[in-house]
């Protein structure tokens, strides 16, 4: 039985990265400065934290949205995320 396993690539190695420094600077970031609440264009109050995780999230959705859907290049899904997560994280 052959098993496959995962390739760690510099770029899956990079993503994974990004992440767990996010986690760890919003983990900072809430001690240092707990969040308050608020309500942006989400139908709910949320915080920081909350806005990370909803980023997150959507971006992970385009990403595999858009390998279904379109031959395109995937760094154009990467910038789109990006910019979701801006927009998510400033006025959601």
């Amino acid at each position: 039985m052959d098993l496959q396993w995962m390739a760690w690539t510099t770029e899956t190695a990079l993503f994974f990265g990004v992440i767990a420094a996010l986690i760890a600077a919003y983990t900072v970031w809430g001690i240092a400065s707990p969040s308050v609440p608020r309500r942006g264009f989400l139908p709910m109050p949320t915080t920081r934290g909350d806005r990370l995780f909803l980023g997150l999230m959507g971006s992970a959705w385009i990403n595999l949205a858009w390998l279904g859907l379109t031959e395109a290049s995937q760094w154009i899904a990467v910038v789109v995320s990006l910019m979701f997560m801006l927009v998510l994280g400033r006025w959601g």
